[in-house]
């Protein structure tokens, strides 16, 4: 377990390429100008200087502009991720290869366009170099991983310097190992998009420009993941079937939870903090065992919700899923809170992995309910040691709704994203609205987010430095929701996350947390399978930050 602490560092703070665009510094996420100086790329390289004449401009996308209305200074919309890797990567080598890599997917390589509140749309426009060396390298130091993490957390790189993102390369003096570290401003960019990025520059770092593929997203069937020729098989059949099984879920949403059919209010985190109102995000890594999966129960089976007739097989998903739901009914049960809904938010993402994954905000959201029928055995779910059964049940409801869930397409942000960003006012307009509405809906926002990218689908191979052998990433958790929890599994080992508010908890709340979550986990996985082989040994544990200082909770 490592948690961070509150130690800075040195900022490494990228500077300026030249010749490459014009910095426009200043306004939402803007680079601090503190930090040592690193070295520009080298001439005629990624950092040459860009064409003449204007340059190609992209409206922002409806996922963009909602965040970049909603951009609060005190919670930068900051994804992080870090990769840890046995050896350490050549810096100069290092750099070349990032900077390839933003080349190779030129959609990365974008400032905000200068703007005014009357305009109709916000504007990407599309840079042919950087305007910043992304990629820095802070001097080794024991708390250099602490601080690095603590940079991602409250310094976002900047929307009007291209790109909006930055890499580090940390490095201790005791150990032999680095992590790479990146940092990215939500506004523009998800975490399966960068994946995607570091994924190519470890194939130009190592030469190995002829690596397997990664493994292509699944399939989104009503029954489940699988694969894609099973659904081109069935033909058009299988698309009404996956309606109506869309359909039914639809249904199974909304009698499985009571907020989605009486207009109730989700159950919120039950605030636990000594330091009420604190600015800022706090972060929590966990390294567990991925759960087990049950053996697939066959096809003919009793019916199900699905549509299909076949039984259906909880994900490691589903079980995420169940224990966050059990973590927050506990939590809040510790709290003294009246029991309520639990919601969860669900990132999905349905893009190919390989080189033509389109870069951007491109996961689209849903929402889990966990209501009416949870009630029932709240008593038992709730409990410090919850009811086998009683969970067992509520991991094959949720199977049954994910699938459906996963199978509907939907609007990335639902119609209500769709209607606040039609052009149909000025940005400045739309801005207030949105955040109006923003805040008359914060007693319906959901109880937390789970992102699950699930098994890392690229090799991560940096050549002689060696192949990634952890990868954990967070996502923003900004109130009212206030708590994440965000996932990845290399070598058979969960890497797991825990972002929060600090407004919501402190560093000892979060802990606590945690723990109740690791125990619902592990209540909600089934025995492992006779024929099952066991999972890959830890890996090497990441550089622990000195532990913080005791925080006792405050309360409710």
């Amino acid at each position: 377990m490592t948690t961070l602490d509150e130690g800075r560092g040195d900022d490494p703070t990228p500077v300026p390429v030249p010749g490459a665009g014009s910095p426009r510094p200043g306004g939402p996420g803007a680079a601090h100008p503190s930090g040592p100086a690193h070295p520009p790329a080298h001439p005629g390289g990624p950092g040459s200087p860009a064409a003449a004449g204007p340059l190609p401009r992209v409206p922002f996308p409806t996922v963009d502009e909602v965040s970049r209305h909603c951009y609060q200074e005190q919670e930068p919309e900051t994804i992080h991720i870090e990769v840890h890797l046995p050896g350490r990567p050549e810096p100069g080598r290092l750099r070349d290869a990032f900077h390839q890599a933003l080349r190779r997917h030129p959609r990365i390589l974008m400032r905000q366009a200068p703007s005014n509140w009357w305009r109709w749309r916000y504007e990407w426009e599309l840079t042919d170099g950087p305007d910043l060396d992304p990629v820095s390298f802070p001097p080794p130091a024991a708390d250099a991983l602490a601080a690095a993490r603590a940079r991602a957390l409250d310094r976002c790189p900047p929307l009007e310097l291209s790109p909006p993102i930055r890499l580090e390369q940390v490095t201790t003096p005791d150990e032999p190992g680095c992590v790479l570290l990146l940092t990215i401003n939500h506004t523009a960019l998800d975490g399966p998009s960068c994946l995607r990025i570091l994924a190519t520059a470890a194939t130009l770092y190592s030469g190995r420009e002829n690596a397997p593929a990664p493994a292509p997203p699944p399939a989104r069937t009503a029954s489940g993941p699988g694969p894609a020729r099973r659904a081109s098989r069935s033909g058009s059949g299988a698309s009404r079937s996956g309606s109506g099984a869309s359909r039914s879920g639809s249904g199974a949403s909304r009698s499985g939870s009571g907020a989605s059919r009486s207009g109730s209010r989700p159950t919120r985190i039950a605030a636990d903090t000594r330091t009420p109102g604190t600015p800022g995000n706090g972060m929590l890594l966990l390294d567990l065992p991925v759960p087990a999966r049950p053996p697939h129960p066959g096809r003919g089976s009793a019916r199900t919700g699905s549509g299909e007739g076949a039984a259906v097989r909880p994900t490691v998903n589903d079980r995420l899923l169940v224990a966050a739901c059990l973590t927050a009914a506990r939590w809040n049960r510790l709290h003294d809170r009246p029991a309520a809904p639990v919601r969860i938010t669900m990132p999905i993402d349905d893009r190919p992995r390989a080189a033509e994954m389109p870069i951007g905000n491109g996961t689209r959201l849903v929402e889990v309910g966990f209501g009416r029928q949870e009630q029932t055995d709240a008593e038992l779910l709730t409990a410090e040691h919850p009811d086998p059964a009683a969970v067992a049940r509520l991991v094959h409801r949720t199977a049954e709704l994910t699938r459906a869930l996963k199978a509907r397409p939907t609007a990335q942000l639902g119609p209500a994203g769709t209607l606040l960003t039609a052009p149909v006012l000025p940005v400045g307009l739309r801005a207030a609205l949105t955040r109006g509405v923003r805040r008359a809906a914060a007693p319906w926002t959901s109880t937390v987010l789970l992102s699950n990218i699930g098994r890392i689908a690229y090799p991560l191979d940096f050549g002689d430095a060696g192949r990634a052998h952890a990868v954990w990433f967070s996502a923003p958790a900004r109130m009212p929701r206030g708590l994440t929890f965000t996932c990845a599994s290399t070598g058979g080992r969960l890497h797991l996350t825990l972002r929060w508010s600090r407004a919501l908890l402190d560093d000892a709340a979060g802990a606590a947390l945690a723990e109740i979550f690791t125990r619902s986990l592990s209540a909600s996985a089934p025995e492992p399978a006779s024929d099952q082989r066991p999972a890959a040994g830890p890996p090497p544990p990441p550089s622990p930050p000195p532990a913080p200082s005791p925080s006792p909770g405050g309360g409710s």
